[in-house]
């Protein structure tokens, strides 16, 4: 480990312990909707699919984009002001890498389904394959939203570590 300074070790707590706060934030927004939200429009597709468009229901790209954008910004820079702290540096590219394996996973399955959910707004009938497909797709969030979690509270150790290191 590179001499750290105590300038140096202050900017890295910020933004590691600002990082922190916001995915603790997120992860609120995403217990909320999970609990709340996502029963409601999956209970009767597509019936209640109308919540999930713009205009008409709740609204949730954009403030998805932009509080995973925020995120993603704060933990790029506490990556960067955490880079001289090896210990920390190397278990924040560990949770960042799966920070951004969900997050892919989150632009390859969750999106793409909740887009064609949208389409079918105002169709008849359900058929047992679309009540499979939010079944699933419903659960599959379950297991996003336990990693979010999990990934967020393996920041609190390096927080206490970074703070630590100044005794």
């Amino acid at each position: 480990m590179e001499n750290i300074t105590s300038n140096y070790l202050a900017r890295a707590e910020i933004w590691l312990c600002i990082s922190t706060l916001i995915y603790f934030l997120m992860n609120g927004a995403q217990i909320f909707e999970t609990l709340v939200f996502v029963p409601k429009w999956t209970v009767s597709p597509p019936d209640n699919f109308k919540l999930l468009l713009d205009g008409k229901g709740v609204s949730l790209k954009n403030f998805w984009i932009g509080f995973h954008s925020l995120h993603e910004i704060t933990f790029i820079l506490a990556l960067i002001f955490c880079w001289k702290i090896d210990p920390v540096k190397n278990w924040l590219l560990i949770l960042f890498a799966v920070h951004i394996a969900v997050r892919v996973w989150t632009l390859a399955f969750f999106a793409p389904n909740i887009i064609n959910f949208q389409k079918m707004v105002g169709e008849q009938a359900p058929s047992i394959d679309l009540i499979n497909r939010t079944s699933l797709w419903q659960t599959l969030n379950y297991i996003r939203v336990a990693i979010f979690i999990a990934i967020s509270c393996g920041l609190i150790p390096l927080c206490i570590k970074l703070f630590s290191m100044r005794q």
